[in-house]
């Protein structure tokens, strides 16, 4: 039985195939097309992805316990004006420069640092970095580690004391600045909760199918900053974390050049949930050691 004509010849051959390829070019046109707008549009959402700071209509109710509190205002280096708050322990040496997460502000964290304050018998300020709260102006990255090298600067001159005397703690996309912080100016210590060791590294984990590295423009690599601090390190992370992995924080860890580092691990912790006790009796330990040190 004789073959169909087409196979026995090149050119019809390759003319099939031209036709083919023809009629796939439409779709896989309209494909990338839809592909380049979605990574537009993680181009374009990017601020709000990685910021999310909460409605500010909350009032800010001062309850002080044993401490006084003062509402501080203070400008970064390009003049942006800051708000914060600072929780005075009379007659403590202590002092402590808190970094919230992306989902915080002063007010949502001021409930916090006066436990904070009372417990480790410190003088303990909470700043919003620019585009949070009262503070001027939109976040970006180097903006936002600007602002917090100012509020260390403001703390230090309004405590009689260097900047390096101040433990700096950050929270989630906080700790990110606290080493960035403790790297560029110094710091007694450093606490970090549920910290990453590369936020575009993280986020590309979670949006996988998209060239994330090349898109956005909120690297925060803290592995970076927290290779050149060689002072005391505490560092907690919830086993179940499933915004910042687990993985993640290890990693940072493991960047952490100091011979006085701990990596406290919470047991099924997620990402916001509070720490439990346990981590609260080690948080004190590590204050007490710390701060006894000259």
């Amino acid at each position: 039985m004789p073959l169909p004509a087409v196979a026995n010849d090149p050119a019809q051959a390759r003319a099939a195939g031209v036709g083919g390829w023809r009629k796939l070019k439409r779709p896989l046109a309209k494909l990338a097309a839809c592909y380049a707008a979605v990574c537009l549009l993680m181009m374009a959402l990017e601020t709000r992805l990685v910021y999310q700071p909460p409605a500010s209509d909350v009032a800010l109710a001062f309850h002080p316990k044993n401490q006084d509190v003062e509402e501080v205002r203070f400008e970064s280096a390009d003049g942006t004006r800051l708000h914060g708050v600072l929780c005075l322990h009379p007659g403590s040496k202590r002092v402590v420069l808190y970094c919230h997460g992306n989902g915080e502000n002063v007010r949502t964290a001021f409930s916090r640092m006066q436990q904070l304050s009372e417990s480790l018998d410190a003088n303990v300020m909470v700043f919003d970095f620019r585009g949070y709260g009262e503070s001027e102006g939109s976040p970006y990255e180097e903006g936002v580690i600007a602002d917090g090298l100012a509020a260390q600067r403001w703390l230090a001159e309004r405590m009689d004391c260097q900047p390096d005397d101040i433990v700096v703690l950050g929270r989630s996309l906080g700790g990110g600045i606290a080493t960035a912080i403790a790297a560029q100016q110094g710091a007694r210590g450093l606490v970090l909760q549920n910290t990453f060791h590369r936020l575009d590294e993280v986020a590309a984990g979670k949006y996988f199918w998209l060239p994330v590295r090349w898109l956005i423009r909120n690297h925060y690599h803290s592995d970076q900053w927290i290779a050149q601090f060689r002072g005391p390190v505490l560092q907690s992370h919830g086993t179940a974390d499933r915004i910042v992995p687990y993985e993640s924080g290890q990693e940072l860890f493991a960047a952490c050049p100091s011979a006085d580092k701990r990596f406290f691990a919470i047991d099924g912790g997620r990402h916001n949930q509070i720490e439990p006790p346990a981590y609260d009796a080690v948080l004190q330990a590590w204050f007490e050691r710390v701060f006894a040190s000259p």
